[in-house]
């Protein structure tokens, strides 16, 4: 009788499974945090690859994906408050990498009806993946002390109270910068009710709105042409449409004809405030002195060529000059683009009746689509883009003739690139006054005191654009 004990059969290494999905969902944050990438512009390629490679990848996993991206970066903030206190180190010392799985984890643990035991077997199973049997066990442990509790216990336990400091309690709770949740509500004014709001604004998912582009086709043609119960018109612009489903806006036939375009309501009301305000004498030729990517040119030139005017549309950058030409390829009316610096322009002082400078900004105003940009901005950008917004403004001036007006517009309603850079230019420039945009936009309500308007997501469901309208007066 052999009384050798009996081994134990070798233990198999099971290979880790690869979930589409989720891998899809990782690439997309490694790429906005290596590359600095927005996570609008590196998603769409990231889907088509993938439903090319896999037949069975169809939209609910695109949803999915989507849905996974941009609540990871929204909730951010929040997320790295509940897993630095998960994880025995600081955060600064985890990969990156590892955070952004730990980050994908939480929030479908904490943001999404997705299961308890699924959210963290199939997290765990990407890190095998991604980063290896060793990190995912790591990614293992936090996750199951993360799961210990849901997202209104934890921000209890994170998040510092209201009575002690405002703006870091709000900075937790709602998932933005400290300095942001300041700026924010300095512009917005009012008490504790309206920030919260605006916050809460700013991490719901947008609706996509789409633009009738004028002279091409009308707001009512374009929401007759879409399917039965799929889209809505605009709140505001007679232009806009809005889509109440999912689905690929370039897919329309409007869309891939030229016909229509993706644009948020705010910037097509900027658009109709400039077209709409009243000037002395002619009206025959028009600038955007800060054209690309081309949504506001191509209503521009909709709208001037319905009046006989011919519009220039003016960018730095070549290759955005090359995506307005395509914005405005089949405009029924005259139109040119050319790629020239706004800050040193070609064309002669006093040319114009109508100028548009929507000028380069933090973007602040627009975090409900680009929700990493509120983790990029610093302060100190405000230093950068202060000289160049006023001298884009002066050079508007500059550009329109007596009796001309010009819009200087931001998408951003910081208080330093909206009032400041107007008082400042209008100070120096003689001869100028502002004009009460208010008016121009009748059915638009809580414009603000004026005479410029400001927008709001929670308020106007736009992103927070600001307009100020400047009439030459000498």
């Amino acid at each position: 009788m052999n009384d050798k004990p009996r081994s134990r059969p070798p233990h198999k290494h099971r290979r880790p499974q690869k979930d589409p999905v989720r891998i899809l969902a990782f690439e997309a944050l490694r790429a906005v945090d290596e590359r600095d990438a927005y996570a609008n512009l590196v998603l769409p390629p990231l889907l088509r690859k993938a439903r090319e490679k896999n037949e069975k990848f169809d939209a609910r996993d695109a949803a999915l994906a989507t849905e996974l991206v941009y609540g990871t970066l929204r909730r951010q903030g929040t997320y790295d408050a509940i897993i630095a206190t998960c994880v025995d180190r600081p955060l600064r010392e985890v990969d990156p990498p590892v955070l952004d799985v730990l980050s994908l984890g939480a929030h479908q643990l904490l943001g999404t009806r997705i299961p308890t035991h699924a959210a963290v077997s199939a997290t765990v199973e990407l890190a095998r993946v991604v980063l290896g049997d060793g990190r995912a066990k790591f990614v293992n442990a936090v996750l199951r002390k993360v799961a210990a509790d849901d997202l209104d216990g934890w921000v209890a336990k994170v998040a510092p109270p209201y009575e002690e400091d405002p703006e870091d309690h709000l900075a937790v709770v709602h998932s933005h910068p400290r300095w942001v949740v300041g700026a924010l509500w300095d512009a917005l004014g009012g008490g504790r009710a309206g920030i919260e709001d605006l916050l809460e604004a700013d991490n719901e998912r947008p609706e996509v709105t789409l633009v009738a582009r004028p002279g091409r086709i009308t707001g009512e043609e374009l929401l007759d042409s879409l399917p039965e119960d799929s889209a809505l018109p605009g709140r505001w612009s007679p232009y806009a449409v809005r889509l109440t489903e999912g689905g690929e806006p370039g897919a329309l036939d409007a869309v891939r004809e030229g016909r229509a375009g993706v644009q948020d309501e705010g910037s097509q009301l900027v658009a109709l405030a400039l077209a709409n305000a009243p000037v002395e004498g002619s009206d025959k030729r028009w600038l955007d002195g800060c054209a690309g990517p081309g949504g506001k040119a191509a209503m521009l030139a909709g709208l001037a060529s319905e009046r006989g005017a011919f519009l220039l549309a003016s960018e730095k950058q070549p290759h955005r000059a090359g995506l307005v030409a395509q914005a405005l390829a089949g405009n029924p009316g005259p139109y040119q683009v050319i790629a020239a610096d706004g800050t040193r322009p070609p064309w002669r002082p006093g040319t114009f009746d109508r100028v548009l400078m929507d000028v380069p900004c933090t973007g602040l105003g627009a975090l409900r689509r680009r929700p990493e940009a509120r983790w990029r901005r610093r302060p100190e950008d405000l230093d950068g883009f202060g000289p160049l917004q006023r001298a884009l403004l002066t050079e508007a001036l500059e550009a329109v003739r007596v009796g001309g007006v010009v819009g200087y517009a931001t998408c951003s309603p910081h208080i330093a690139e909206t009032r400041a850079v107007v008082d400042d230019v209008l100070k120096r420039v003689p001869g100028t006054e502002l004009v009460d945009a208010r008016p121009l936009l009748p059915d638009v309500p809580a414009l603000g005191e004026g005479p410029d308007i400001q927008l709001w997501p929670h308020l106007h469901g736009t992103d927070a654009m600001y307009l100020a309208l400047i009439r030459r007066t000498a």
